[in-house]
C-alpha cells in the first residue's frame, strides 16, 4: 500500500504544481504580446502613402476655432523627390488643396517648432475635440483620407504652436 500511496501523492503534487503554473502564467499563453501592436504614442495619428510616412498628424485650433495649424512630420523613404498634396473641405463646402515639396530621403516637419514652417488652415469649420478629414496624395500613389484630431490651442503643451490669434489676448 505504501507504493501506491507514494505514487498517488507524487501524481497529486505534480497535478497541483501544473495547475498553479497554468493558473498563474496562463494569460501569457493565451494573450498576444501587446508590444507587437502598432500604435501612435502621441496625440496625432500616423499613416503611409506610397513611399511617404506621415507621422503625428495633428491640428491645433485657435482660441476662437477660426483657424488651425497642422502639425505633421513627413518622411520620404524613396530616392525620388515629389510633392505631397493635402485636401480638405472648407466650411463653404469647397475642396482646398495644399501642396508641399517632399525631397528624396528627407524628413520635413511643419508646425512642430515655434517660428518654424507651418501649414495654416483658416476655413475648415471644425473646432477642438472634433476630427478633420484630410485626404493625402503623394505622386501617382493611391491617396488616403485621415481623420486628423483637432486639439485646442489653449492646451499648455501645444499653446506655442497654435495659430497666432490663439496666442493674442
Amino acid at each position: 500500500m505504501t507504493v501506491r500511496t507514494r505514487a498517488t501523492r507524487a501524481a497529486t503534487s505534480a497535478l497541483i504544481a501544473g495547475a498553479l503554473l497554468v493558473g498563474t502564467a496562463g494569460c501569457s499563453f493565451l494573450t498576444p504580446t501587446a508590444t507587437l501592436n502598432k500604435y501612435d504614442p502621441s496625440d496625432g495619428i500616423s499613416s503611409t502613402v506610397g513611399d511617404v510616412e506621415l507621422l503625428n498628424v495633428l491640428a491645433i485650433s485657435s482660441d476662437d476655432d477660426s483657424s488651425l495649424s497642422l502639425m505633421i512630420t513627413i518622411v520620404n523613404t524613396s530616392s525620388a523627390s515629389g510633392s505631397l498634396t493635402m485636401q480638405y473641405e472648407s466650411s463653404e463646402g469647397e475642396r482646398v488643396d495644399i501642396s508641399k515639396p517632399v525631397p528624396s530621403s528627407e524628413v520635413k516637419s511643419y508646425g512642430t517648432e515655434v517660428d518654424g514652417n507651418t501649414i495654416l488652415i483658416s476655413d475648415a469649420g471644425v473646432s477642438a475635440g472634433q476630427l478633420l478629414p484630410i485626404y493625402f496624395q503623394y505622386g501617382n500613389d493611391s491617396g488616403k483620407e485621415l481623420l486628423v484630431p483637432v486639439i485646442s490651442g489653449e492646451n499648455v503643451i501645444y499653446a506655442d504652436l497654435a495659430p497666432a490669434n490663439a496666442l493674442s489676448e
